[in-house]
């Protein structure tokens, strides 16, 4: 096994390419010799993974996904306690972010054993890059809850972020997240949907939550990214009345008014909906 000068191993996170394989960072096929155990999402994949680089892996390869990761950690902390270097790699992208790798690295770290990472491709700094949205300050919320419910919940919290936010979504679920985030934020609100970032069919959808929700209304193909512009920085009781009043005359009902311009302001929705009866 390969060690550390303090004996120990090293856990290293190995970004995978998100589409092209050219993107692949030329550290990955080095790592993938040096290894004593690498843990992958998927072991087919891996291998496919190999072929198309032309690299080798002599290490022996162990599953690590969503399904084992909990009792698997354990096993591979052990490994590196004794000195293996083990390569985490995923299906794309980089391990422990919305993939398997937390608890490797938070068991590794716990036991004193170093962590490295190689550095790859990133489906929210492409998609970031590519969306046409500020990208000055920005939040990744990885995948919301399924649940229509639990969604909204989440999506009521963030109605007042004012950094643009990414998230993962499955396309099956893009149209449904579409429409509450057009809800809870507003129709209006701008956004991006990045599809197959870096693959043959790479689209990237730039408009309102209520264009692309049409859009996505007829069904999506392939791993989706969405980008969405924040809140726009919140206003007094003054200023959300006047965006109330704006609505209103283009002839959005009281109700649905005022509910959109809390979301989007943090002024509280019954105290501005007083506010809104009274001025009329």
């Amino acid at each position: 096994m390969s060690e550390a000068a303090d004996g120990s191993g090293v856990l290293v996170l190995a970004g995978t390419p998100i589409g092209d394989v050219d993107d692949a960072p030329p550290r990955l096929v080095a790592e993938l010799a040096r290894a004593d155990v690498v843990a992958a999402e998927d072991t087919r994949r891996l291998q496919r993974l190999l072929q198309r680089l032309g690299a080798e892996a002599p290490a022996r390869v162990v599953s690590y996904f969503e399904g084992n990761e909990a009792a698997r950690t354990e096993q591979l902390a052990e490994e590196l306690v004794a000195g293996a270097r083990v390569l985490v790699v995923t299906d794309a992208g980089m391990p422990s972010v919305s993939d398997p790798g937390y608890r490797l690295v938070r068991a590794a770290i716990e036991r004193g054993v170093r962590v490295t990472a190689v550095p790859g491709p990133s489906a929210v700094l492409t998609a970031l890059a590519v969306s046409g949205l500020a990208v000055d300050r920005f939040c990744f919320e990885g995948f919301l809850p399924r649940k229509d419910g639990e969604r909204r919940r989440r999506l009521q919290g963030l109605a007042a972020e004012e950094r643009t936010m990414v998230f993962f979504e499955a396309p099956h679920r893009l149209a449904a997240f579409l429409d509450a985030a057009a809800e809870v934020w507003g129709a209006g609100r701008p956004a991006a949907v990045c599809r197959e970032l870096t693959k043959t069919y790479e689209e990237v959808r730039r408009g309102t939550l209520a264009e692309l929700a049409a859009w996505a209304a007829d069904g999506v193909r392939g791993e989706i990214t969405v980008v969405v512009a924040g809140a726009e920085p919140a206003g007094g009781p003054e200023e959300a009345l006047e965006l109330v009043r704006a609505l209103i005359a283009d002839g959005v009902r009281l109700s649905d008014a005022v509910a959109q311009v809390a979301a989007s302001t943090g002024v509280k929705r019954n105290a501005l909906y007083k506010s809104a009866l009274a001025d009329r």
